[in-house]
């Protein structure tokens, strides 16, 4: 069984055909979008479904391990390593236009899959180290006040029209990237002033975390700009609009269609399985870290990822995450699809 739990290694296959692609250059920059968005999907649909679920014994053994999380540790300096190696080479080394957006999309494919994915997870861990973590791999795309609004937001008003991370009925993912990332970063700063408010501090304050948040984002420009100049700027600027492009991508599907019933007290029904959909593929599950068991995610956001639960009642995503983020590239056939899949009822409070 430990055997086993070395498969979230799989998770770091993205980082290392970046690096490949980052060494060998040429059309091999290309690899990691050929991997994460051919292959991988690919790989899903030959590769069986598990919806088994851990038992009580197994549970705490796999809470005791320590390397489910050095597994997540681990992402930081792969991360930030990538990012400077491809700082370097397209700084210091003579490429063509291709291989310079190939590197920014490679490059920003490593921040939201292992950067922002993993900072999810560690933002919603109580240990100071691991929080830190997951501010750490906000940073490079200009995500952290992600850690605000999902935690303090996202997490209250999921599948409810406040929420800015759920998607609509037959709304696109082209609409949606706009939506979300702009009410969310809002939705981020109201939070942020509710809590100083009532903790009787000023905006002016060290715990102004989005104060710091913005401080620290523009600070690592600047320093990227002095050190690497205007290319790197732009390197570093795009690379983190495609890492956050992916994350949005994520919550598109995350949540699409589905909302929560509401009581005649006005309030909504609490979150439960049946408000996110599920994925029970393999290759997805390893690769973005149980992410795709974002029912049970939901159901119990304390729950680490390596004991997320399948819920029959849960809505059934026909494929895993990272196909269903190719489809919802083309509206069409994602409304095809998925929209006959969405509960009649919440289409009819649409």
């Amino acid at each position: 069984m430990f055997m086993k739990d070395f498969k979230y290694l799989a998770a770091f296959s993205i980082p290392l055909f970046a690096f490949i692609g980052m060494s060998l250059k040429g059309y091999w920059v290309w690899a990691t979008p050929l991997f994460a968005f051919v292959c991988i999907p690919i790989l899903e649909l030959i590769f069986p479904v598990d919806t088994d679920n851990f038992s009580e014994e197994e549970v705490d053994s796999r809470l005791k391990r320590q390397l489910f999380d050095w597994l997540l540790y681990l992402n930081l300096p792969v991360v930030f390593s990538l990012l400077i190696y491809g700082l370097f080479i397209v700084t210091h080394l003579s490429i063509e236009t291709y291989e310079f957006v190939g590197l920014i999309f490679s490059t920003g494919i490593v921040l939201g899959v292992n950067g922002i994915n993993v900072a999810h997870e560690l933002g919603h861990r109580q240990a100071t180290n691991e929080r830190f973590i997951g501010k750490a791999l906000l940073l490079p795309s200009f995500y952290m006040h992600f850690f605000i609004e999902h935690n303090y937001g996202h997490h209250l008003h999921a599948a409810t029209p406040e929420d800015p991370a759920t998607a609509r009925y037959n709304q696109s993912v082209y609409s949606f990237w706009i939506t979300s990332t702009v009410r969310q970063y809002f939705s981020a700063w109201r939070i942020q002033q509710k809590l100083l408010k009532n903790n009787n501090e000023r905006f002016l304050s060290v715990k102004n975390d989005m104060l710091w948040y913005t401080v620290l984002q523009i600070s690592y420009l600047i320093t990227v700009f002095l050190i690497f100049g205007k290319t790197g700027f732009v390197f570093a600027l795009v690379s983190g609009v495609v890492g956050f492009i992916l994350l949005e991508t994520v919550n598109y599907i995350e949540h699409y269609g589905l909302l929560r019933l509401q009581t005649k007290s006005g309030r909504y029904e609490r979150v439960r399985e049946m408000h996110s959909w599920n994925s029970n593929h393999v290759i997805g599950r390893i690769v973005l870290y149980e992410l795709t068991r974002h029912s049970d995610h939901h159901y119990k956001s304390s729950k680490k990822y390596q004991i997320l639960d399948c819920h029959d009642e849960s809505p059934q995503m026909p494929y895993g995450y990272p196909t269903s983020m190719v489809l919802a590239m083309l509206p069409p056939l994602w409304f095809k699809i998925m929209n006959k899949r969405v509960p009649s009822e919440m289409i009819i409070r649409q």
